[in-house]
């Protein structure tokens, strides 16, 4: 099954639309000449949205990537799964 069909697929898909939502709102107001506490306000939402929708994602991969190493792998193969996975998002 691939991960978007699972029900956290769903999350994410929503979470990345308001992502992009504020990216494009960041590129407007940047032509619009908008204040820029206007759009640091944008990027502080940007970045929130970014950091909750890697913490989603990073909970399926502990749940599910890494507990599926941990049956069918060796121990340092988990560690090193899930050391990589934490240095992409860190």
């Amino acid at each position: 099954m691939s991960h978007r069909e699972e029900p956290v697929g769903e999350e994410v898909a929503k979470r990345l639309a308001r992502i992009s939502g504020h990216a494009a709102s960041l590129s407007r107001f940047w032509d619009e000449g908008r204040e820029c506490e206007e759009m640091l306000t944008q990027i502080s939402a940007v970045r929130g949205a970014l950091e909750q929708v890697a913490r989603v994602i990073l909970e399926h991969h502990i749940e599910h990537c890494v507990g599926e190493a941990i049956e069918h792998g060796t121990r340092d193969e988990v560690v090193r799964d899930l050391k990589k996975a934490l240095s992409r998002i860190l």
